[in-house]
C-alpha cells in the first residue's frame, strides 16, 4: 500500500500546483521588479501550498459522497478509505494553520486576508450545488495567486495584479468547463450544477473557447501596464496560440483528449508566462 504521505499527495493532487504557484512567483517578481530574494519568496511558497492543499482536501471532504458514486472519482483515497474522513479534517485545519502562520511572516495587510481567503478556497465545492457558475469562482480563487505573490512584497493596490488576477480567473474557468463536460451526464443525473449541464457540451466548448480568447487579451494588457519588455509578449502570444490548439483538440462527440486539454497543456501556459515575465523584467 502506498504510504500515507504518498496518499496525502494524491488527495491533493499535488502534480495541479503547477497551475497556482507561476501566477504566484509572477505576482511577487513584477512587485520586487526582478529577483525578490529568498525569504519572500520562501515564505510565499509555504503559504501557497498550504492554502492550495487546505482547499483540494476541503474539496475532497465536501464532495466525499458525490465521488463515492462518480465512476471517475471512486479510486480517490478518501473514497477507497486508504485515508480516514477525520485524517482529511485534521489535515485540512493543519494547513489552515500553517497558512495563516504564513501570512503573518509577511505583513499585516496578508494576515488579515488570511481566513477570508481560506474561506474562499473552500467555498468552491459548495457552488456547484446551486449555480453553473460555479467554473468562474473556482477561477477567482486561483486568480488570487498573483494578488498574493505582489502583495506578500507590496501590500498595495496594482492594475497589473488586477489583469492578472481577472486573466487567471477566465483561464482557469475555460478549462474547468472542459473539464467538467466528460461529467455532464452524471451532475445532470445528480441535480449538480455546471456550463455544459446548463448550455450542452456544443455551447460549454464554445463559451470555454471565448473565455480563454478573453484570458489571452487580459495577460498581453498586464504586460503593458507591468512595464514588460518584448518578449513577455511573444510568450503571451504563444500562450494564446497553445489555448487555441487545446480547444482543436476536443469536440462535442470526442472528449477523449481532455487530459492532454486539460492539465498539460494548461502546465505549460502557466510556466510559460513566468518565463516570459523573467525575460521580460
Amino acid at each position: 500500500m502506498p504510504s500515507t504521505f504518498v496518499l496525502t499527495l494524491r488527495m491533493v493532487k499535488i502534480e495541479h500546483s503547477i497551475f497556482a504557484l507561476p501566477f504566484a512567483y509572477t505576482g511577487l517578481f513584477l512587485a520586487a521588479g526582478g529577483w525578490p530574494g529568498w525569504g519572500p519568496l520562501l515564505v510565499l511558497t509555504l503559504a501557497m501550498v498550504a492554502v492550495r492543499s487546505f482547499a483540494m482536501a476541503a474539496n475532497r471532504i465536501l464532495d466525499l459522497a458525490v465521488d463515492r458514486k462518480n465512476p471517475r472519482t471512486q479510486d480517490r483515497p478518501l473514497v477507497t478509505g486508504a485515508l480516514s474522513r477525520r485524517y482529511a479534517l485534521v489535515f485540512t485545519g493543519g494547513c489552515a494553520v500553517v497558512f495563516v502562520a504564513a501570512t503573518a511572516l509577511m505583513n499585516p495587510l496578508c494576515l488579515k486576508l488570511s481566513v477570508p481567503a481560506l474561506a474562499w478556497s473552500g467555498f468552491y465545492s459548495l457552488t456547484k450545488r446551486f449555480t453553473w457558475l460555479c467554473h468562474f469562482v473556482l477561477g477567482s480563487v486561483l486568480g488570487l495567486a498573483p494578488i498574493a505573490g505582489w502583495i506578500s512584497l507590496r501590500p498595495e493596490f496594482a492594475w497589473t495584479w488586477l489583469l492578472l488576477a481577472l486573466a487567471v480567473t477566465l483561464w482557469v474557468a475555460g478549462f474547468d468547463i472542459l473539464y467538467a463536460s466528460q461529467d455532464k451526464d452524471f451532475d445532470t443525473a445528480e441535480g449538480l450544477s455546471s456550463i455544459p449541464v446548463r448550455f450542452g457540451l456544443a455551447r460549454a466548448l464554445g463559451l470555454a473557447r471565448n473565455i480563454h480568447l478573453a484570458a489571452a487579451a487580459l495577460f498581453l494588457l498586464a504586460g503593458v501596464t507591468g512595464g514588460l519588455r518584448w518578449p513577455y509578449f511573444l510568450v503571451a502570444a504563444a500562450v494564446g496560440a497553445v489555448l487555441w490548439f487545446e480547444h482543436r483538440l476536443i469536440s462535442p462527440g470526442d472528449l477523449s483528449r481532455i487530459n492532454l486539454a486539460f492539465f498539460t497543456l494548461n502546465g505549460f501556459v502557466a510556466i510559460l508566462l513566468f518565463a516570459g515575465v523573467l525575460l521580460g523584467l
